[in-house]
């Protein structure tokens, strides 16, 4: 991607981080939140490799038809898994995003790609938007207010709602950090968009 090298390098750690965290949510029993988890680390680590700075290393052409390959094999997969539930569509989003960010920076490596004079082009203007829009309702979701009007606690004997929740779950079943790795995932992507 183009921009700067030191915040291209930050892009690369924390995605890196979210794509090893996902891979410590595989771990989960439930085996639904396993394949979101192994599809959000494909992301994350695809993510980190398309945002190391091209000052750094620039990968060659053949690399982002690659990531096109790979990514629009995701976005198959996430299609096949939308029939079972909307949540996936976020994950076809991303995907698409990913093949479309590849295919402009294959067609045009090293350099912006034409705008048209008109500004932003359209796909990244609604890609921009959809990301934006996503950050701000998965930050929202993060809220300690959220976990309080939700009513959590275990009920003691009296009736009266205890504090702390009833068991500790396990690392890849924590959903408040399943939350926080996707909202930094749109973060990221949100970031990568606004350099392409």
């Amino acid at each position: 991607m183009h921009g700067p090298a030191s915040p291209g390098w930050l892009l690369v750690a924390l995605c890196a981080a979210t794509g090893a965290y996902c891979l410590l949510r595989m771990r989960s029993a439930v085996e639904e939140q396993r394949r979101t988890a192994g599809g959000e680390a494909v992301m994350g680590f695809g993510m980190a490799a398309m945002a190391v700075p091209a000052a750094v290393a620039a990968p060659p052409h053949w690399a982002w038809l690659g990531y096109v390959a790979v990514f629009g094999a995701a976005a198959l997969r996430a299609l096949w898994a939308a029939r079972g539930g909307r949540h996936h569509l976020h994950h076809l989003v991303g995907a698409c995003a990913m093949v479309y960010m590849a295919a402009v920076m294959a067609a045009s490596p090293g350099h912006h790609h034409a705008h048209g004079g008109s500004g932003v082009p359209l796909v990244t203007g609604a890609l921009l938007l959809y990301f934006t829009a996503y950050v701000l309702l998965s930050g929202f979701r993060l809220l300690p207010i959220a976990a309080v009007a939700a009513g959590t606690g275990s009920t003691g004997s009296t009736g009266t709602t205890l504090p702390g929740p009833a068991r500790t779950p396990g690392w890849g079943d924590r959903p408040e950090l399943s939350r926080a790795c996707r909202l930094s995932m749109g973060i990221a992507m949100l970031a990568m968009l606004v350099t392409l």
